[in-house]
């Protein structure tokens, strides 16, 4: 969602102003209040120094307030105002200030049911009901799934001082039959883990988690496994050193233990591991 914000506030007139995301379930409920709206000196006990919000901070910008079907009530109806005046009262204070933001608003949570169970207000609904969009889950769009797993490599690589450059063959199979319940934090918090401990240019399966190797080793519905070639080809050879890697993996190094997991002999299993460079 806040990569989506991002691109709305990077093709607009805002675009060279500051961009500020807070996610509304992540900050309680006491303080939310002081950090989008700020506070005056002596407001509170802790309020030693005049602060600034978030909204503020935000003007000839973005605010994007992510999750914002968890916002109380009590600060949904500051929200309004805000809305409808453009200015803003500071926690304590007594003049309003005149701030110009856009405000990009999503959420996980089906807004309209919330208006029906009085969690939440109709008026701010129909308010920040301008131009929806509607985000389908990333099991539903698996044809970006690689798109955005690059740009988060590149990302990482930048961050880590790595030379990354994409998943093994394998890996990048049960990323995309992976269903990512966590939709694209979830994927980005994969790739970043991954990144901190591999040392190869690529990805490899052992990085990935415990959940995606899982999926990936269920049945179809015949009860059998089902491989497919991309379009533009595989290499056999890489496809047979993964799976000696991940059987490897998977036993913590028993030959043994990986050779039954590919119903192969010890004796195969070992030729393959010397051959692939994994026994000297």
């Amino acid at each position: 969602k806040e990569l989506i914000a991002k691109a709305i506030h990077g093709s607009g007139r805002r675009a060279e102003g500051p961009f500020i995301p807070i996610n509304c379930a992540s900050v309680p409920e006491t303080l939310l209040e002081s950090e989008l709206f700020g506070y005056e000196k002596g407001a509170f006990t802790d309020a030693k120094t005049t602060k600034q919000g978030l909204i503020e901070l935000a003007d000839g910008g973005t605010l994007f307030l992510d999750e914002i079907g968890d916002m109380p009530m009590t600060i949904q109806a500051k929200m309004l105002r805000f809305l409808e005046e453009r200015k803003v009262r500071r926690v304590g204070g007594l003049v309003d200030i005149s701030v110009d933001v856009q405000i990009i608003a999503a959420t996980n949570k089906i807004l309209k049911k919330l208006v029906q169970e009085g969690k939440f207000r109709e008026d701010l609904f129909y308010r920040i009901k301008v131009v929806p969009i509607f985000i389908p889950p990333l099991r539903e769009r698996k044809e970006d799934i690689m798109e955005l797993a690059n740009y988060f490599i590149k990302l990482f690589n930048s961050e880590f001082k790595k030379n990354v450059k994409g998943f093994s063959p394998i890996a990048m199979k049960m990323i995309m039959q992976y269903d990512w319940p966590g939709n694209i934090r979830e994927l980005r918090n994969v790739i970043e883990r991954a990144m901190i401990f591999e040392d190869e240019d690529m990805i490899m399966v052992e990085r990935l988690p415990a959940e995606i190797i899982a999926s990936s080793n269920r049945p179809n519905s015949t009860g059998s496994f089902e491989i497919r070639i991309p379009p533009d080809g595989i290499d056999i050879e890489e496809v047979e050193k993964e799976l000696i890697r991940q059987a490897l993996t998977l036993s913590k190094g028993n030959q043994s233990k990986a050779a039954r997991l590919l119903n192969i002999g010890v004796d195969a299993m070992r030729y393959r591991m010397k051959k692939f460079g994994f026994l000297k």
